[in-house]
């Protein structure tokens, strides 16, 4: 019966899922076009050539291009994943306080990451022009959209702008489940607004927080809408590896595009596999059970989970209240 209603999902995971893959890896063992042969003939149509798409990858000015993707990639990643959790945490800390007007402030906070990427990087092309509004407030003539450090500092304005609004909205669902009655008991054993946000706020939304980080960095890895729209192709101070992935096959070279490809979902899978293995995001909940006949015990700690927490988190506060008085 299990497998009879899983059948449905399991097919459509091989169609949209198992299926493109294979295909990729087929197709990044081949090259399509006309070359020559061995014999000097002119050959057309696809050639199995083996592992040599991926080879050519680190040769030559190849080679020289791919890392310069690939720096640029992790850069990115990197700095507007640090940006986008520090901005967001706070936009949820505020959302999450009761004062007049909150809906507003709510719904204000979350149109950036509304607007379709497309739609928001022409917005912000429009502002960095060479007479646009970003100059016109800093009193520069910067040329954002040309080579240099001013490209990338556009992207990462653009991109932090629009998705930091993502991460707030997922810890200010973790924020929500937080009891009142901790931070009550907090400040009845002196604990400072430093020390109830470091012991208590951010334990408690630890899962949410990893949640979205991870989905904010998955999504980073694959960046290209922005920087393509924004920048521009063919700049190497903001090319990434889908970029590059989208030039090969743009000029019909479908094996060497293939291969970027699979390079960069082997290098998403690497990551995301060690940042659930290392920080421990649960990304799936409390679906695998660990022991058989454990779901009685599981529920028990569902729910008693939160007291538990909330009696740990107190003792903790008040202890270190108690060590500073």
């Amino acid at each position: 019966m299990a497998a009879i209603l899983l059948s449905p999902t399991m097919i459509v995971l091989a169609l949209v899922v198992l299926f493109p893959i294979i295909s990729a890896l087929r197709e990044s063992l081949f090259q399509s076009g006309q070359h020559l042969d061995a014999n000097g003939f002119i050959v057309k149509g696809s050639t199995f050539v083996g592992l040599d798409n991926y080879l050519d990858i680190f040769r030559g000015d190849t080679g020289h291009r791919f890392w310069n993707a690939f720096w640029n990639t992790t850069f990115f990643t990197v700095i507007c994943v640090v940006l986008e959790t520090v901005l967001g945490v706070a936009m949820a800390l505020i959302m999450a306080k009761a004062f007049k007007g909150r809906g507003i402030v709510r719904a204000s906070i979350l149109v950036p990451w509304a607007i379709p990427t497309v739609i928001s990087a022409l917005l912000w092309k429009w502002i960095f022009q060479a007479d646009g509004v970003f100059n016109t407030v800093l009193g520069t003539q910067v040329l954002w959209s040309t080579e240099g450090w001013q490209s990338k500092l556009s992207v990462i304005i653009a991109d932090t702008w629009k998705t930091a609004p993502f991460i707030g909205l997922l810890v200010l669902a973790g924020l929500q489940t937080i009891s009142a009655e901790v931070y009550e008991a907090a400040k009845v054993d002196g604990a400072n607004a430093w020390k109830t946000f470091t012991r208590i706020t951010l334990p408690l939304v630890r899962p949410a927080l990893l949640v979205a980080v991870l989905f904010r960095i998955l999504d980073t890895l694959r960046i290209f809408d922005l920087p393509f729209v924004l920048v521009g192709a063919h700049k190497d101070s903001v090319e990434s590896l889908s970029m590059l992935a989208y030039d090969e096959a743009s000029n019909t070279r479908y094996g060497p595009a293939a291969a970027y490809a699979t390079v960069l979902f082997i290098y998403v899978a690497v990551v995301a596999y060690m940042f659930v293995k290392i920080l421990g995001a649960d990304v799936i909940g409390e679906a695998r059970a660990k022991k058989p006949g454990g779901g009685g015990r599981r529920k028990r700690n569902g729910r008693n989970g939160g007291a538990a927490v909330t009696e740990a988190t107190t003792v903790a506060v008040g202890a270190e209240a108690g060590r500073n008085v």
